[in-house]
């Protein structure tokens, strides 16, 4: 167990459908690097996992989207899998609560299917980034850099294209999140 997050609160911005590795990894990475993580979702109680094929397991909500403040925490995780962004992106609560970080200079982490939450929150023009591969197309036409690596860090946002890149994706994350606020973001 590392310590490079001691005293550092992440948010992990999720709803229903997240990809269950993408989240449960990551955090447990987060965790291990001494962080506080705090699961952030549009509603109360939980939030059910996608486990590649099928439902998967459900994780509790430390707080609602309504009463999270972006202000209170140092860094964001965003998981990906399809149905969670897809709802994450329109949802203006949840556009807002992302935008906060970027204006804040503040590091943020979307892997596989996560960078649509960020078209959405119009936060990727000019970024060297990736994904899963089906959104290559969708990050082009709002303005990224789109590459095939199995993570890009750029300006404090580390992207990863899918649950095979989550040992690469974790080590980038803590090191970023570690490092802490970039030059704040003027993309929007």
């Amino acid at each position: 167990m590392s310590n490079e997050l001691n005293g550092r609160k992440i948010a992990i911005l999720a709803t229903d459908g997240f990809e269950q590795v993408e989240l449960t990894e990551p955090r447990q990475a987060l965790i291990d690097a001494g962080a506080e993580t705090v699961v952030v979702a549009p509603k109360d109680g939980s939030i059910k996992g996608w486990k590649f094929t099928d439902w998967g397991d459900s994780v509790d909500v430390d707080v609602t989207l309504d009463s999270a403040d972006a202000g209170d925490y140092d860094a964001l995780l965003l998981p990906g899998g399809v149905m969670n962004p897809d709802s994450l992106r329109r949802d203006e609560s949840a556009l807002a609560f992302v935008r906060a970080f970027f204006e804040a200079g503040k590091p943020v982490a979307a892997i596989c299917h996560a960078p649509w939450t960020l078209i959405d929150a119009q936060q990727v023009a000019g970024k060297r980034m990736t994904s899963f591969h089906t959104l290559q197309t969708d990050l082009k036409n709002a303005g990224a850099n789109w590459v095939d690596e199995e993570v890009v860090v750029d300006q404090g946002l580390v992207t990863s294209r899918s649950p095979d890149d989550i040992p690469a994706f974790n080590a980038k994350m803590v090191e970023e999140f570690a490092e802490g606020k970039h030059r704040p973001s003027t993309t929007g």
